[in-house]
Parts: C-alpha cells; sequence; structure tokens
C-alpha cells in the first residue's frame, strides 16, 4: 500500500517513498517518505537545533536533561508534529502517538523523511495549507489552542532557585520597585517548602508566608510557586496518606506503590491519567490559592526520578480512566502525556477553586496539546552565547509546534554571565512572548541590577519598551488563542514567498509587523540583517530604512535591532511598573504608512473571563495614503470594557514635509506637531468609543 497526497491539480505535495512500504517489526512501525531536495522542515517542539530540521534525526522521549547543549535530544516534550514547506506551499505532519518515536529529515537517507514508534497505534494526520498559517490553524484546531492569558504573564518575572529566606523575597521586590524597574510576577523555587515536599511552607525560613503573599500583591507582584508532582512517602503527611486512602498513586506490576527517590527523598506520584486523581490533586491548591498565590511551576513532569533510567521504570502501571472509560496501561505507553496530564490536573483543579480566574500554570514537559492547560520553558540551559543563540530557533519551533506561550531561562540557568551576555539576553528576552529571568543555586545574581549602573540603566530600558508594547502583545496574543499562530514568528511564517528566508533562525517576527534581529555572538563581526521586500522602518527611531537588504549592522551593547513593516499601526501605552497600575497617559498609535496599511487592538480586564461574556473592547484601524495626504481611520469599539484612556496620541512616521493642516472628523484641529529629525506628525486627539478618522494634508 502506497499513499499519495495531491493537489487536485495532480501536483504531488507527500508521497511514500517509493519501495518502501509501511514496515512492522513486531509492536514497532515506521513510515518513509519521499524528500524533494527544496523542501526544509520546522516543529516537533523545543529541540537544541537549528529551525530547519532537513538533514537531521530526532527522537521523542520526555527527558530531564539539565545543561543541555545544541544537539542534545531528547528533551523535555515529546510534539510529533512537522510542517514540509516546499517554496510557498507547506503542509503538516501529526504522529499521534504517545510512545517512543523518532523522526529522520534525510540524515539516514538523503531522499527520504521518515517516522515511527515502538508501541502503538500507527495514527497520523496530514494537513494542507496551503500556507503555513493555515496548517497551524489546522494542526491546533485539532490539538487545541493557548487560552487568553492573564495580563501580567505578558510583564517582566523574576526568578531564581532559590530567592530564600522570606527577607530576600522581600528585599528583591522592594529594589524593582525603588530603582523604578517593572516586573510583575516573583517565582519561588523548592525552598519555600519544607523538606522540599510539596503543599508545605518551610516556616523557619518563611515566617509569615501569607503575609509575604499580600504585601507582595499590594506591591503588584504576583507569586508563583513551584509544585513538583511527586509525594513524599511518610505518614502522617496529608497528601500522602489521602492518596494512599484513596488508591491515587501509580502502581508496579505487582500492584504495590511505586516508589521513586526525588526531591524529598523516597516519594511516590499521582496516577494523572485517573480522572479521580486529577481532581484529588486539584483540590491540593486550596491553602495557597486562598493565601493569594496566583499561579503554579509544574517541573520534573518528565516525570524525572533520581534512578539509573531517570523516570519510572518502563513496567510501572497506570490506570487510564476517563468518564465510563477503563483500561491499564505501562509506562512506555504514559510516559510522554504523564507531564501533560499533571497540569491538566492544576489548571482544572484552579479552575474549580477559583472559576472566574484565568489560571495560570507553567510546565517543563509536555505532549502535543498540552498548550491548552499551561505556559512552558525551554529547561535548564547554560549562560553562554551559544544558548542565547540556540534560544531563537528553539522558541520559534515551539510557536509552529502549536505551544506559542514559552519562555527561556533569561541569562542561562545553570551558571554566572558575563554583564554584556546577560544584558543581551534581557534586550532579546524583552521581545520573547514569557519575559522571565531565572538562575540555579551558587550562581551569580541575575536581577536586572546586577553589574552595576550602566549595565542596569540599559536593562531598565528594554524592560520599560516591554511594558510600553503591552497593548501590541496582548492583542497579539488575543489573536493567538483564536488562531493558533504564535506571537513569536518564524520568518517564512509571515513570508512564505521568500525562499531565502525559510531557514534563517536568528531573526524573527514578534507578531505580524516588528522584526527583530539580536546580536546572539560576542564576535564583532557585522551583524548581517536579512530584511524582507517591501519598505520598512526603525522602530527605535521612526526613520525609513533604505532599501538595501542583507543590512550589515555595528549594534552597541544597548542596540537591539528592531524594525516595523511598513504599512502597520503599533499600538502602545506609557511605562507602567506592573500592569495594575493605570497608564498616566494617551494611549499611542504609531502608523508607519506602507501598502495594505492596518492594525487592531484589543482589551479587557486582564484577569478573569469577563471578556467570554461580552466585557471586551476592540478596535481596527486602518491609513490610507496618496499623493498629497493620508487617512488614519479607527473603528467604533466592539464589546462592553472601557479601556483605561482619554485621549489617543497618533504619530505617523515618514512625513517627509511639514503637513499644512491636519483634520480630525472632517474639521480643521489644532495643535498638532511635526518632528523633522524623525520625519513625523504627531495629533493628541480625544478618544471615542464611535471611532475617528484623522486626516493630514500636505
Amino acid at each position: 500500500m502506497r499513499i499519495v497526497f495531491e493537489e487536485t491539480s495532480g501536483k504531488i505535495i507527500l508521497q511514500d517513498y517509493p519501495g518502501y512500504p509501511v514496515a512492522w517489526n513486531g509492536q514497532q512501525f515506521r513510515i518513509w517518505k519521499a524528500m524533494p531536495p527544496n523542501e526544509h522542515y520546522f516543529g516537533l517542539g523545543d529541540k537544541a537545533s537549528e529551525l530547519d530540521h532537513r538533514g537531521r534525526a530526532f527522537t521523542n522521549w520526555n527527558t530531564d536533561w539539565g545543561g543541555f547543549e545544541k544537539g542534545t535530544d531528547p528533551l523535555y516534550k515529546t510534539i510529533p508534529f512537522f510542517i514540509g514547506m516546499s517554496g510557498p506551499s507547506a503542509y503538516g505532519l501529526f504522529l499521534d502517538n504517545t510512545y517512543w518515536s523518532s523522526f529522520d529529515f534525510g540524515k539516514e537517507n538523503r531522499d527520504a523523511l521518515s517516522f515511527g514508534a515502538e508501541g502503538g497505534e500507527l495514527d497520523y494526520y496530514f494537513f494542507y495549507g496551503p500556507d503555513p498559517k493555515a496548517v497551524i490553524g489546522e494542526y491546533t484546531q485539532l490539538t487545541g489552542r493557548m487560552p487568553l492569558p492573564p495580563l501580567f504573564m505578558l510583564g517582566y518575572q523574576q526568578s531564581r532557585w532559590s530567592y530564600f529566606p522570606e527577607t530576600r523575597v522581600r528585599e528583591v521586590a522592594q529594589e524593582f520597585r525603588n530603582r523604578k524597574i517593572p516586573a510583575d510576577a516573583i517565582w519561588l523555587d523548592i525552598d519555600y517548602q519544607k523538606d522540599h515536599t510539596v503543599f508545605t511552607v518551610n516556616r523557619d525560613a518563611f515566617p509569615h508566608f501569607e503575609d509575604m503573599i499580600h504585601d507582595l500583591a499590594q506591591e503588584g507582584f504576583k507569586t508563583i510557586l513551584i509544585t513538583d508532582l511527586h509525594i513524599k512517602k511518610q505518614a502522617g503527611y496529608k497528601p500522602y496518606d489521602e492518596g494512599i486512602a484513596n488508591d491515587e498513586f501509580v502502581k508496579n506490576p505487582d500492584g504495590s506503590v511505586f516508589v521513586g527517590d526525588v526531591w524529598p527523598g523516597p516519594s511516590v506520584f499521582p496516577d494523572f491519567t485517573r480522572e479521580a486523581t486529577r481532581k484529588w490533586w486539584g483540590t491540593l491548591f486550596t491553602d495557597f490559592v486562598h493565601m493569594g498565590v496566583r499561579g503554579f511551576w509544574n517541573d520534573m513532569n518528565e516525570p524525572s526520578v533520581f534512578n539509573a533510567e531517570h523516570t519510572m521504570p518502563l513496567n510501572t502501571l497506570h490506570r487510564v480512566e476517563d468518564g465510563r472509560q477503563y483500561r491499564v496501561a505501562d509506562h512506555r505507553e504514559i510516559h510522554n502525556v504523564f507531564g501533560m496530564e499533571n497540569v491538566r490536573a492544576t489548571h482544572d483543579g484552579l479552575l474549580a477553586l477559583s472559576s472566574d480566574i484565568r489560571p495560570v500554570v507553567m510546565t517543563r514537559a509536555g505532549y502535543a496539546g498540552t498548550q491548552r492547560y499551561a505556559a512552558t520553558w525551554t529547561g535548564d540551559n547554560t549562560p553562554t552565547w551559544s544558548q542565547l543563540a540556540l534560544s531563537v530557533p528553539m522558541l520559534l519551533s515551539l510557536g509552529v509546534s502549536g505551544y506559542p506561550l514559552a519562555g527561556d531561562d533569561i541569562g542561562g540557568f545553570g551558571g554566572s554571565p558575563t554583564p554584556e551576555l546577560l544584558t543581551r539576553w534581557i534586550e532579546l528576552g524583552t521581545f520573547n512572548t514569557i519575559a522571565r529571568s531565572h538562575s540555579s543555586l551558587n550562581t551569580s545574581n541575575h536581577e536586572p541590577w546586577a553589574d552595576g549602573p550602566e549595565q542596569e540603566a540599559i536593562r531598565r530600558r528594554y524592560i520599560e519598551n516591554r511594558y510600553r508594547l503591552l497593548p501590541y502583545i496582548y492583542t497579539n496574543m488575543e489573536e493567538t488563542s483564536r488562531t493558533g499562530l504564535p506571537l513569536m514568528r518564524p520568518m517564512f511564517l509571515e513570508f512564505p514567498s521568500e525562499t531565502t528566508l525559510a531557514a534563517n533562525d536568528r531573526e524573527f517576527m514578534f507578531g505580524h509587523d516588528l522584526l527583530v534581529a539580536p546580536q546572539l555572538s560576542e564576535a564583532r563581526d557585522p551583524l548581517i540583517v536579512e530584511l524582507p521586500a517591501g519598505a520598512w522602518y526603525d522602530y527605535w527611531t521612526g526613520i525609513r530604512v533604505l532599501d538595501k537588504s542583507p543590512l550589515a549592522l555595528h549594534p552597541k551593547l544597548d542596540q537591539l535591532p528592531v524594525f516595523v513593516r511598513a504599512g502597520s499601526i503599533i499600538p502602545r501605552q506609557p511605562v507602567i511598573q506592573h500592569v495594575e497600575e493605570i497608564p498616566q497617559g494617551p494611549l499611542e498609535l504609531n502608523v508607519y504608512p506602507g501598502p495594505d496599511c492596518h492594525g487592531s487592538l484589543y482589551a479587557d480586564d486582564g484577569d478573569t473571563f469577563a471578556y467570554q461574556r461580552g466585557v471586551y473592547f476592540r478596535v481596527q484601524f486602518s491609513c490610507a495614503a496618496n499623493a498629497d495626504s493620508l487617512q488614519l481611520t479607527m473603528s467604533s469599539a466592539e464589546g462592553t470594557y472601557t479601556p483605561w484612556w482619554k485621549n489617543v496620541q497618533v504619530t505617523v512616521f515618514g512625513t517627509p514635509r511639514k503637513p499644512t493642516r491636519v483634520l480630525l472628523n472632517g474639521r480643521p484641529f489644532e495643535p498638532w506637531q511635526f518632528d523633522a529629525d524623525n520625519n513625523s506628525v504627531s495629533v493628541l486627539s480625544p478618544y471615542s468609543r464611535s471611532g475617528l478618522e484623522l486626516k493630514i494634508i500636505d
């Protein structure tokens, strides 16, 4: 049997490799597909590799691999989905199989790609775009999409293993506020717990834990706690006693409870494939939620065990119970979905405890579809320039694999970065979907003020820019929740016809409009930036970039090249210190005239599900230019939510001459300003929900 996917015209999209039928070897199977010479391959989650996987092979088996490097495989997640692209045309393939699996994109045979698994059903889905955005939309329609996160998750966040004791947590928070460096969350690692035991508090180190949570909230900080999935084997410890009484834990083949060593010592593991166990697990968060803890970080859920296999034995048994269905499965089948079921239980438990508050969960391990329940990060990286460079393709790969709400450990987890490296990483991190700094024990401080006032000033400016861009970021994330398209996008996603950009994993698009070209090396060679065809503007100055690509730049330490696509309208706001602070000043609309000039803005309360009941705000923008004028139109508002701004500051870039007059809703309007240095016109207008029409006449 041979399968060929064709367009109606007869053009072949994907076909089985001639002479290689589907092969079975006992429970194992493998499939081969013909690999055209000009085809590129993207996806598979956070693989420590170049963006384009052609010529490489990978395995999928969730693995706790601290200090990974380029080429380390496998890592923490299993997402057996990839996109194939020949020119602008794209298709997707998802192998829905939870066993150990592997993908080979021409490493063994340069003319064939292959994939297979060690057991389970041969069950794969084929998606035809024909463009890559459509493929991602179809794939995430099947596996689920990221729910809209609370606004604070898009602010700057600070973490460490560990902020300890309580006085240190308070000190770090106070330093952010004293130094006027915006931040929204403090993350606490395992040392807030008593003897590394989950759902406990070390009262010796955190004597006023509840007061600390409250006081941080008063200063605009959300507290997020790590909660590993292993339960200490100790009689008298409530979660253990309840779990034993209700038969909640994973079993050995002989029916005894599996015990493995992890952080608290001998531990047992909830059987998250049981619906009843997931519900029980959710109740364990009750006390912390009532204290005001805002989110939970589920680590070690590959699952990681301190033994020779680094996980549970393969013959460990799980009871798969969902509704009326019941069966027993061994760990070979469940391993890769164990982390997803863990965060599913956490997510659903938080919803049960606070039904109108958007749950915040972070996971290290996952399978396709985990994006429905938790954000993620790329795991235990190291503070090296090579890791900084690797972070870009890893995060881009997660995004095109349907997992858009992701970040990395800014500054590197397992070591001490140089001041220059940390500054460059913070610059780049403020243009990642999640901007969270995290570091390990016995490393240098990674806070923005580390390394002196010069470095602090640069880092503050980029974090402030992140907060200025929050209206743009949140608008894009609302789109992500509806379409699956990531905020952090590889170049091929926005420019599929420009085949020279297909494998570019040094630059990326931040939403539809911003191109980010970070300095990823300490070498002093020129930074080569490839701009797609069309006009572009410098984001920092608003000046139109000369139509010349590639650009050879020499960015100073305080410079991160960012460009705006002509035809964009970018909403921004005044700087705030955290998302609960009301911006003081007007909403800013920066207009960059060009083809198909448009933009949008979405807002809501940033925390609850009221937006699903119509309490949201959405407007559309468009601009049209001719020989002697430019007209900007803002639509009337959708939804019942009332945003914070009373005025709108419109700045139109690319205006070579001072206009003769400005019309607002058809009438002459003043005052307005012309800036000859960056060729821009600025107009401060009162805001009306019914919209506005602004016309600038040359």
